[in-house]
């Protein structure tokens, strides 16, 4: 099992910046996927991004493409979420999850972290 521990949350600006932060541990990560979330009040939960841990591919939500990046660090077992040119529609429990590369479910997740954007 994977814990997964998420920080950077808060409050800014329209046109601001953020950087979420998701602290990985109990596992090697080399054969996973790591995935950003989101779920806004009254809403359903939506992808926003995600990696292969090990490399390659990024996928984004349309929503997001060209405002937000995900990346890793191997060294402190994090993945991040740097998020530019912030909207209030952006505002949102943000989650980082995980799934093997071979399964389609992600199946462990953080607690969350509020993120929210003023107008």
């Amino acid at each position: 099992q994977v814990q997964l521990v998420e920080s950077g949350g808060g409050l800014v600006q329209a046109g601001g910046s953020l950087r979420l932060s998701c602290a990985a541990s109990g596992r090697t990560l080399s054969n996973y996927v790591m995935g950003w979330f989101r779920q806004a009040p009254g809403k359903e939960r939506e992808f926003v991004a995600s990696m292969p841990w090990s490399g390659g591919r990024t996928y984004y939500a349309d929503s997001v493409k060209g405002r937000f990046t995900i990346s890793r660090d191997n060294a402190k077992n994090t993945v991040y979420l740097q998020m530019n040119s912030l909207k209030p529609e952006d505002t949102a429990v943000y989650y980082c999850a995980v799934r093997t590369t071979g399964g389609n479910e992600y199946g462990s997740w953080g607690q969350g972290t509020q993120v929210t954007v003023s107008s």
